[in-house]
């Protein structure tokens, strides 16, 4: 072999040393992103500030749940009708440093139950002095009423946890279209609506069971395809098979509402939280 030879040899090995070193770097650098986010999630769980919260884990999953979604470190979040903040506890501080959490809370309009402004200052109280809320942004949201949960087109998620049934019950179609319409609006091209609601089942009556806390899973889909989104993937991470979504006062026989009080509580204990369809949409 002439020196000319040997040079481009050697040449060709350096370039695929390095193309093999490149791959690797980038292989690496992918699973330490993917374990970062997974940890980031794991010591959200594990903070002894979320209190009595992480009791329910069991029946929510919260880590599956996102990890299911998608939702990262550097995500924008709007979490629909949060309530008390169950949810806000876990997914603020895993957002707070990199993402943004915009929490659409309840519209006080003229005649809406007392409840929504006592629960909407709860919560602005909490975001001024709890840590697990500190920089949450909070706008409004009602199915008909406030739509405008984000700017147009800002939000990486928008997920709602079992809120549907609600809207249904007030506002009928309408109540829960129009939701899903804002929703859309609000998302990225290539956002996600992630959907965690309680479910009847098929070989029920949606109608004549209206005002029992549940929804079909058809219902809920088609619903969302209605506004413009595609279901990409559906998750059993919440479902509980020994709900039978028949109870004498609907869902909220069941734990933690335990509607019933002492009657039969041994039983409803042991079903525990309800059967949920876990739904991921895109825009």
């Amino acid at each position: 072999m002439n020196i000319v030879s040997k040079i481009r040899t050697n040449i060709k090995v350096a370039s695929i040393s390095s193309a093999v070193l490149l791959g690797s770097v980038t292989l690496l650098s992918a699973c330490s992103a993917e374990t970062e986010s997974v940890s980031a999630i794991d010591t959200v769980l594990a903070d002894k500030a979320r209190g009595e919260s992480a009791a329910r884990d069991q029946y929510r999953h919260p880590k599956q749940t996102l990890e299911f979604f998608g939702v990262k470190p550097d995500s924008t979040v709007v979490e629909i009708l949060p309530g008390g903040g169950w949810y806000t506890k876990v997914i603020n501080p895993l957002v707070q440093k990199d993402g943004k959490y915009i929490a659409a809370h309840f519209h006080p309009y003229e005649g809406a139950p007392g409840y929504y402004q006592r629960s909407l200052n709860s919560f602005v109280e909490k975001v001024a002095t709890d840590p697990l809320f500190k920089g949450a942004t909070i706008t409004e949201f009602h199915q008909t009423k406030a739509l405008d949960i984000a700017p147009a087109e800002s939000a990486d998620f928008v997920l709602t946890f079992r809120n549907v049934h609600n809207w249904y019950m007030a506002d009928g179609d309408e109540g829960v279209e129009t939701a899903f319409t804002g929703f859309y609006k609000a998302l990225k091209k290539g956002g996600v609506l992630g959907v965690v609601e309680h479910r009847m089942p098929e070989s029920l009556d949606q109608v004549e069971n209206k005002r029992s806390g549940y929804m079909k899973q058809s219902y809920v889909i088609a619903a969302a395809e209605k506004a413009g989104f595609t279901l990409v993937a559906s998750s059993e991470v919440n479902a509980n098979a020994k709900d039978t979504a028949q109870h004498p006062k609907g869902v909220w026989t069941l734990p933690p509402s335990l509607a019933l009080g002492e009657e039969d509580q041994a039983k409803y204990l042991a079903i525990g939280e309800s059967d949920r369809m876990t739904l991921k949409f895109v825009k």
